[in-house]
């Protein structure tokens, strides 16, 4: 094969490699994610990433249009229409609708899936990305709200997160149905005018109001401080039962899915760099009611690992990576590899992680192979440590070096403070 037909190396448009610094950084922030849902009472659930097309156009002709041109839909071998999972709620609402006879409520879900949306990558938006997804199910209650609000707030606190860092705005479908009555605004042009609620955080205050003007809406209308009482009773929870004061009342705050029915709410980052929603979520009592004629009300919110990630950016807060192996063993020549393997093989046995060179390479490149893959302890076997059992260990950032005996090595590593142990 020529070198002009080789295969390229770039991952499809709109997806990513995860490198093992890529991972780390996934595999932290679903272990605090994961810590935090079942720390509040929910259990972890999962489904397949193929669901039926129509699912997703049940809602009407908006949800027909995302089918149409943001999903990967594609007609099977059996010629059923198939679409990768754009979204995660519809396939937990079907899940919870076939068993509910069987589940007890309230019921607390949560899950951490991958998402495919066709549409132009940019910052914060990919065509595959990751998301939490929180859902209480069969409550009515604003402390139903409130508590799914809270699952949101622990777990940006807990990834280091001050609330000074972010906002959490309040908007209620309830009130903007009734401006919509109010105001007489056509069915065919309300969910212009809700599109334009919801990117009024994106586009300059001129040029909102100008369009606002063309619905006869007065801007004040919008603009209010006094919260509606759905969104002030869950305020109210937020702040005395869960201590959260970073929280407001946002008229403009819709959420673009037509399922949602009464509070809903988006977290903003408030870093000028990344001044944007990070996330959101809300009520959605009616969206079971496609598969049931008895609808189980419903709140969540997902938490997209993308922009999490840009947020945690802006603030200094991602984690630095640290490699899993904790000890490379260089070996100065083949004929010691069966040897080394024995010492590895007891390090292991005590809990320690090791990665075992094969006495092909020099040494120095072998300590290179460990500084790449940031392994911070080094030890070097060959024919005079066989001989005493007797071993240096190398702290490759600081260079200080510790003689042991072989039976001290693994007591050693399981001592040392800020390691990770796998026992």
């Amino acid at each position: 094969m020529s070198k002009k037909d080789k295969l390229s190396t770039e991952s499809y448009k709109g997806v990513r490699d995860f490198y093992p610094e890529d991972q780390a950084f996934f595999t932290y922030l679903q272990k605090i994610c994961k810590t935090v849902a079942e720390r509040f009472g929910y259990v972890e659930y999962h489904a397949s990433v193929l669901e039926p097309a129509e699912l997703y156009r049940a809602k009407g002709a908006d949800n027909e249009e995302i089918v149409k041109d943001q999903t990967y839909t594609f007609v099977d071998r059996g010629g059923r229409e198939v679409t990768l999972r754009p979204e995660m709620t519809p396939t937990v609402a079907r899940m919870v609708s076939a068993r509910r006879r069987e589940l007890g409520f309230p019921l607390r879900l949560y899950s951490i899936p991958n998402l495919f949306r066709y549409e132009r990558p940019q910052r914060g938006r990919l065509r595959e990305h990751w998301q939490l997804n929180v859902d209480l199910f069969g409550a009515t209650s604003p402390a139903a709200d409130a508590e799914v609000i809270a699952v949101a707030y622990r777990i940006l606190t807990e990834l280091g997160a001050t609330d000074k860092d972010f906002e959490i705005r309040l908007g209620s479908r309830a009130f903007l149905n009734n401006i919509l009555k109010e105001y007489c605004i056509a069915e065919t042009d309300q969910n212009r005018f809700l599109y334009l609620l919801d990117r009024r955080a994106k586009m300059p205050a001129a040029d909102f109001e100008k369009e606002l003007r063309a619905f006869d809406v007065p801007i004040e209308k919008l603009s209010a401080e006094q919260a509606p009482p759905d969104v002030l009773e869950v305020l109210n929870i937020l702040e005395t039962s869960f201590g959260i004061t970073n929280a407001r009342f946002d008229a403009s705050i819709v959420r673009g899915f037509a399922y949602y029915t009464g509070v809903v709410f988006e977290v903003f980052d408030t870093h000028p760099s990344n001044n944007r929603s990070v996330f959101g979520g809300g009520r959605y009592d009616n969206l079971t009611a496609m598969f049931d004629d008895e609808a189980i009300p419903g709140v969540g919110f997902g938490m997209g690992d993308v922009t999490i990630h840009n947020f945690l950016e802006s603030r200094g807060l991602l984690p630095a990576y640290t490699p899993p192996t904790q000890v490379y063993v260089a070996v100065t020549e083949k004929n010691i590899v069966s040897f080394a393997l024995s010492v590895a093989k007891e390090l292991r046995e005590g809990g320690v992680c090791v990665a075992l060179d094969f006495g092909d390479r020099k040494i120095a490149d072998q300590i290179k192979t460990a500084s790449k893959h940031k392994i911070p302890y080094l030890v070097v076997v060959g024919e005079n440590e066989k001989e005493s059992d007797t071993f240096t260990v190398r702290n490759l950032e600081t260079g200080a070096e510790t003689k042991l005996a072989r039976a001290e090595l693994a007591d050693f590593f399981t001592n040392l403070p800020n390691l990770k142990i796998s026992k």
